[in-house]
């Protein structure tokens, strides 16, 4: 056991087990922390269970009796009064806990939306980590209905709960029939909860756990057949049937897995019914034995054979229901792995950022290494940002500029290396303080199904001004667009959730994001080429427009075009991981080496551009 325990954690080392018991204490503080009242409502439940299931056998059992025995009409029917208004007064409370069953659900909820912050809070590297993103995806999986999972554990126990009241009565009832009976069943029972349980293990382990990835390759596949955003290159370039193709081949995985877990339980369930149909066989050839020897009435008759049943069904669902427990707590473990996850450090550790008069970085002998990969993607840098400089960050795709940038906003912590504010290590500083001083606008521009004015603050609208949020948008260049927008800053964005949401094109949503940056105002602005939309003379007009919207403040500009390196004051050209060339454009060019052959292959590009232009407006 212990050995496959480390098997399982060596393929998922993010995997953890902690065993049924703790996850029923972790299930029911959660229970306690978001709705207390719940635990009422299942002690109703579990009291109510065994007069539910039992009431009426007894009544039939009592009825048979007089009537066999020559008993009183008048005792009959008031033991059917008191049987009757024990049945309704069992009926409605068993319907009172019956309409609480939301307060799983809400449960389920909260600890989604715990989930949903550790996501949205573990530190940025960790997103890239396949490894996790299978647990993430695990862990989502766990807490995705009302019956498996998390609210599966606490319906689970509840049931069991019920089923243990139910069967400890049953037992009561057929031991003082034959206690070999009774222990005959609970053998049999038990043989049939070892066949459950091993079959529920054996098929998580060997047929929705392999399918982790599965989910996650389903939201892309998803996302790419239904996504406007690509609708565009489906339809230009034919794509349909490719994609088609592609996502039924990862529909059929998952119908062969679904297609081996119902021949699974297929075998589970006609073993079941052998061993239900043999219990039954066995307590009606011994009663009836019995019934002809005068040793049981007819009335202790039906009382034996609707308990044995009865006994036998709930205790087999008690033991069938300890395979679900354990079942739904692997779920869990999958849910509370990710949740135990180490993602970082606190965004609120360390002390408060101060509002400094100059913000200057040095970065001193920083290397940076992805997790899990052989190589630096960025090695050995030694920069310094001044204060109020404009710093050009230049070179081809791959040659580290993003991860430069990811680093100096604290997205990234380096691997090797200390990166210094004023002189002081940024770790000191919380991050939550740190990402204030920051203004980034970056290339892929996320749109949020909010109104305009809480995509240009984005915050909530009673924290949003939206006067500011239109003059920065005017000022980014939107101010055209803004007239044709039917409520100006309250138009709705997206269509997701209102109809008459507004999409916006690739150039608009990088002025957006431009009016974002200025809108909040950091001392420290960071340009992660965000016009990879516009051409090259549109691209150089509007870091110029919006150079001299910032004033002083610190600026960073990167990108693999060279039109921002004009304004900027130095530059820093990167290569394969390594800072390659830097100084002033003039200086770069002098030097004729990288820069400049890169300077100079773009420039053409430039000066046909203006020719292609200025023939238009001739």
């Amino acid at each position: 056991m212990k050995k496959k325990k480390q098997t399982d954690e060596k393929k998922n080392p993010l995997h953890k087990e902690y065993g049924l018991s703790s996850n029923l204490k972790w299930i029911f503080s959660a229970i306690v922390r978001y709705d207390r009242n719940m635990l009422f409502f299942m002690v109703l439940g579990i009291i109510c269970a065994p007069f539910m299931n039992y009431l009426w056998t007894f009544i039939s059992k009592f009825i048979i009796d007089m009537i066999t025995g020559n008993g009183e009409l008048t005792e009959l029917l008031i033991l059917m009064l008191i049987c009757t208004a024990v049945q309704i007064a069992a009926t409605m409370t068993n319907t009172l806990y019956s309409f609480e069953w939301y307060r799983f659900i809400f449960v389920r909820f909260r600890l989604m939306l715990e989930k949903n912050v550790k996501v949205m809070s573990i530190d940025f590297p960790c997103l890239e980590d396949p490894d996790l993103m299978d647990c993430y995806q695990k862990a989502s999986e766990a807490c995705d209905g009302n019956d498996n999972g998390v609210e599966g554990l606490m319906r689970h126990s509840f049931t069991f709960l019920q089923s243990i009241a139910v069967t400890v009565v049953g037992i009561i009832i057929i031991g003082t029939l034959n206690v070999w009976i009774m222990l005959g069943i609970a053998a049999l029972a038990a043989v049939n909860f070892a066949v459950r349980n091993y079959a529920n293990k054996w098929g998580k382990a060997n047929i929705w756990d392999p399918l982790a990835k599965w989910w996650r390759k389903n939201d892309y596949m998803h996302r790419e057949v239904t996504d406007f955003t690509f609708a565009k290159e489906v339809r230009l370039f034919g794509l349909k049937d490719w994609l088609t193709g592609k996502y039924m081949e990862l529909k059929n995985e998952r119908y062969n897995a679904q297609v081996r877990n119902e021949k699974l339980w297929f075998l589970i369930a006609l073993f079941s019914t052998v061993i239900t149909q043999g219990v039954q066989l066995f307590v009606y050839i011994y009663l009836i034995y019995t019934v002809s020897r005068g040793e049981v009435t007819i009335g202790n008759f039906t009382l034996y054979v609707a308990s044995s049943t009865k006994m036998f069904e709930y205790l087999n669902g008690l033991l069938g229901g300890i395979a679900d427990l354990f079942q739904r707590s692997r779920q869990v473990d999958d849910f509370r792995s990710f949740m135990d996850y180490d993602g970082g450090s606190d965004p609120e550790a360390g002390k408060e950022l101060p509002a400094f008069d100059k913000w200057e970085f040095e970065f001193r002998n920083v290397s940076f290494k992805y997790p899990k990969a052989e190589q630096y993607a960025l090695e050995n840098l030694s920069i310094t940002v001044k204060a109020g400089e404009r710093l050009a960050v230049v070179g081809l795709n791959g040659a580290g500029k993003s991860t430069f940038i990811k680093l100096l906003l604290r997205l990234y912590e380096p691997t090797e290396g200390e990166i210094l504010l004023n002189g002081v290590n940024i770790r000191e500083y919380s991050k939550r303080s740190y990402y204030r001083a920051f203004a980034p606008v970056f290339q892929d521009v996320e749109l949020f199904a909010f109104p305009l004015a809480e995509n240009v603050s984005m915050q909530s609208p009673e924290n949003t001004d939206k006067q500011l949020a239109e003059k920065c948008l005017t000022d980014a260049g939107l101010g055209d667009k803004l007239k044709e927008l039917p409520n100006g800053v309250s138009t709705e964005i997206l269509k997701v959730i209102h109809d008459d949401g507004v999409d916006l094109s690739g150039g608009e949503k990088q002025k957006l994001a431009l009016a974002r940056a200025l809108y909040k105002d950091a001392p420290v602005v960071v340009l992660d080429e965000p016009t990879a939309a516009l051409d090259a003379l549109a691209e150089s007009k509007l870091y110029n427009d919006f150079d001299k919207l910032i004033g002083g403040k610190t600026a960073v500009y990167i990108s693999h075009r060279l039109s921002s390196t004009q304004f900027c004051k130095n530059v820093a050209m990167f290569k394969d991981g390594r800072l390659e060339e830097y100084g002033t454009h003039d200086e770069l060019m002098k030097r004729d080496g990288a820069y400049a052959e890169m300077f100079r292959i773009q420039a053409q590009y430039y000066i046909e551009e203006v020719r292609e232009e200025a023939a238009v407006n001739a």
